[in-house]
């Protein structure tokens, strides 16, 4: 019997990814999406997106999208306990597995795995170790398509935000940055690929940059 699972969901390209090989693995039956939604912003966590567009793409996947909502400027302990909590009733409803979309952070893997363990769930990392250029150029071959939604600016400049996640994007990134953006060094939004009934019409916004550090395109539903 397949085990009742829930998948990690940021709306990027890990994520989707993530999806599409649980998709075709007898293994699990994934029944929904957690994401993490930061009170005030209504905004995902992190990545900036609107919750409405991954509502859209919750729609287009056929899958509910549980949220778990944390104070602005939460510590571990509020994250760990509103994760806590939304977990909890999972488990009442026959789930033993949360899925996610790493591919190579040690240190995050075993901070995943300690925090289930503690609950009685499985940790399931689908895309674990796969080469990221090799997932990267997968995911676009695949028919998916996504938007570079921030980025760390350390790492890119601001001329990277709001671009297309293609080829040319690849071949611009420099030497030090992942082609996944494993390091956080960019994060994604997936509109759309196999996996989804529609498309999630979109158009770029306003791009800025927050906490001296990041810079975020602001991606507004189409009308």
């Amino acid at each position: 019997m397949a085990e009742k699972t829930i998948l990690s969901w940021s709306g990027g390209k890990d994520s989707a990814t993530a999806l599409m090989e649980l998709s075709g693995d007898p293994r699990y039956e994934i029944m929904s999406l957690l994401t993490t939604v930061t009170e005030g912003y209504d905004r995902v966590s992190m990545h900036g997106v609107r919750v409405s567009l991954l509502e859209q793409q919750a729609q287009a996947l056929s899958l509910p999208l549980v949220k778990v909502r944390i104070p602005q400027g939460a510590s571990n302990e509020q994250y760990d306990s509103a994760m806590r909590e939304v977990l909890t009733h999972a488990q009442a409803d026959g789930v033993t597995a949360v899925a996610f979309g790493d591919v190579f952070l040690e240190d995050i893997r075993h901070y995943r795995e300690e925090k289930l363990s503690q609950l009685g769930l499985k940790a399931v990392f689908p895309i674990w170790k796969r080469d990221t250029r090799e997932l990267a150029d997968s995911f676009i071959k695949t028919g998916f398509r996504a938007i570079l939604i921030c980025a760390d600016s350390k790492s890119l400049d601001a001329s990277f935000v709001g671009r297309t996640f293609d080829e040319s994007l690849l071949a611009d990134l420099p030497r030090n940055v992942d082609p996944c953006g494993e390091n956080g060094e960019f994060h994604t939004f997936v509109y759309a690929g196999p996996i989804f009934s529609r498309p999630i019409p979109v158009r770029r916004g306003e791009i800025v940059l927050r906490e001296n550090r990041f810079w975020y395109c602001d991606l507004l539903p189409e009308q």
